[in-house]
Formats: structure tokens, sequence, C-alpha cells
């Protein structure tokens, strides 16, 4: 008896380590863009998700408790992961961020996540762009704050909150850098634009050459880039707005060649307008050094004549863009 109670008490204790060791996984997707998602921490892949025979992605596995990133090969998904949570995920994935939910153990942590999600697509990181070094500045450290004291009310895991404060610093690290950068691309405006000469989606290669005579709107961009995404039906209605006038609109993307098949599908699945173009060496081609991006989405208008009207110019979201287009194609 006393060896069958031991026997007992070594199963229970090591069921319960299992659960902790391990974590729970289930998403249900409307409308899924694949069969497979991806549980993703940086560049590597944690786990790998397929779909059972009633569309339902669901697996345990272990994990380091911290920030992943779920995708599901054209939607990414900020995720805070932990051994012993049991995380069901819904969503329509022709809604992506609008519809993702999280429910059971840790889905607190998630849809603050969500939440935040929507909350940086309202905000107006334009107007803050548009400001001087000083309001700049100040507006950076006010949403800092803001930021802050809305994740310390929200009573969540004390990890959680630790990391996601460091992922908060550095997204304003690199919102600082960008507009350094674009400081910088204002220097650029009124100088002639260097020449690119790319291949075309439809078939044979494009230059910037081949379009002198009318204004063009660049958008330099990549399929795995959400805010690049986020564009596209605001660059679709600009296209359709503008159809007959004397701009082209060109879309040039620094993915890199082992994803060439990748941009091919999702220019044809996604119906993208206007001229689609394939950078020649990525982020090291010679117009994309030029203008010193490293960071995408970013747009460049060029005049008639081959020069740089801006080096950094207002996204389609940004009323502003039809406003200066308006004035220039009159």
């Amino acid at each position: 008896m006393k060896n069958r109670i031991a026997l007992l008490l070594l199963v229970i204790f090591s069921s319960s380590v299992s659960a902790q060791d391990n974590m729970a996984f289930q998403a249900k997707i409307d409308n899924k863009n694949g069969d497979v998602i991806y549980i993703k921490q940086g560049n590597t892949t944690i786990k790998e998700i397929k779909a059972d025979s009633k569309g339902v992605f669901k697996s345990t596995f272990s994990v380091k408790e911290g920030m992943y990133q779920m995708f599901d090969g054209t939607e990414y998904a900020l995720l805070f992961l932990k051994n012993g949570f049991d995380l069901q995920v819904t969503l329509d994935a022709k809604a992506f961020d609008k519809t993702i939910k999280f429910a059971g153990k840790g889905a607190n942590e998630n849809n603050y996540l969500a939440q935040e999600t929507i909350l940086e697509q309202q905000f107006g990181y334009q107007n803050l762009l548009d400001s001087d070094e000083e309001g700049f500045q100040k507006g950076v450290e006010e949403k800092k704050k803001a930021d802050f004291a809305r994740l310390d009310k929200a009573g969540l895991d004390p990890l959680f909150v630790q990391e996601h404060k460091k992922g908060v610093e550095m997204n304003f690290m690199g919102l600082k850098q960008y507009y350094k950068q674009m400081s910088a691309s204002k220097k650029l405006n009124k100088s002639v634009a260097p020449n690119f000469d790319y291949e075309n989606h439809k078939g044979g290669k494009t230059s910037l050459e081949s379009m002198k005579g009318k204004y063009v709107y660049i958008d330099v961009w990549a399929t795995w880039c959400g805010p690049c995404r986020a564009e596209i039906p605001f660059l679709k209605a600009a296209e359709e707005k503008y159809h007959g006038k004397n701009i082209e609109f060109v879309s040039i993307s620094v993915d890199v060649q082992k994803d060439y098949e990748k941009w091919r599908t999702f220019v044809t699945e996604k119906g993208l307008g206007g001229i689609q173009l394939f950078a020649d060496k990525n982020w090291q081609s010679d117009f994309i050094t030029a203008f010193g991006i490293n960071s995408i989405p970013r747009f460049i208008l060029i005049d008639p004549n081959g020069i740089v009207v801006d080096a950094d110019a207002k996204r389609p979201s940004n009323p502003k863009l039809s406003e200066q287009l308006d004035s220039l194609l009159k």
C-alpha cells in the first residue's frame, strides 16, 4: 500500500510539473490566410502549428516567459506567453487587429496588447513627426508617460509590465531615429533623384528615367511589414482618385530574394495596382541607400524633371498628401 501511495504521488507530481513546463495554445481563425501559424520570437520560429480537420490551430509547447509574435503568413499579433497559460485566440483574418480576442489563462495581458495595437493605430504619429525638434521631444515624453501610466494601472503580470515597458522604450528609440532620418531626408529635397531600373511584376524592367514627364509617388515597402500593409487601402484609393492624371504610383519591394515568390503572390492576391517593382539588392539597392532608407514604409515624391519634391513624403493615409497632390496636379 505504501508503495502504491508513493507511486500515485509521483504520478500526480509528474503531471503537475508537466503542466507547468508547458502551455496550451488554441486559435480559431475565420477567413484564415493559411493552414499554418507560427509562434515567433524575433526571426526565430518557436512553434509551427498546423490547422486540424476542423480548421483549429491547437498545440501544447514549452516557452520561456516573455514576448512573442503570432504570424499567420500575412499578419502579426504580439503575444505574451508563459508556461502554465491556457490561451485561446479567436479572430477574423479579414479584420485581423480589430477582431482578435483572447480567453483563458493569460488572456488579460494579451488582450491588453491587442487593445494597445488599436490605440497605436489611432495615435497621431504624423502630427508628432511634423513637429519641430522641441515639439517632437515634448510629444514623445508625454506619450511615453501616458503609456506607462496606463500600463501601471492595468493590474497585469509584473514581468509582462517590465518587458512591455522595455518594448515601449525601444519603440520610442526607433521613433526618434526615424525623426532624425526624416530631418536628414529634407536635405535631399530639390536634388536630382538617382535612377533605378528594377524588375516589374508585369514583366521586364522599369526605370525612373522612363517616367520623366510625370510626377512619381514611390512607396518603399515589404510583404512582411505590417505598417506597409496598413497603407495599401489608402494607396489604392489615391491611385483611383488620380487615375488619368500626370502621376505614376510606384511600389518598390525591399523583400529579400528568398521571398521573391511571396512578393509575386502577394501582389497578385491583394490586387495591388500601380507599378509594382522588386529592388535588385533589397535594402542595399542603390536607390534605397541613396535616400538613407532603414525603416519602412517610406514614401518619396519626384517631379516630372526627376527632381525630388519630398524625400519623406506623406503617407497615403495622411489627408495632407491629397492636398499636396491636388496642388501639383491642377
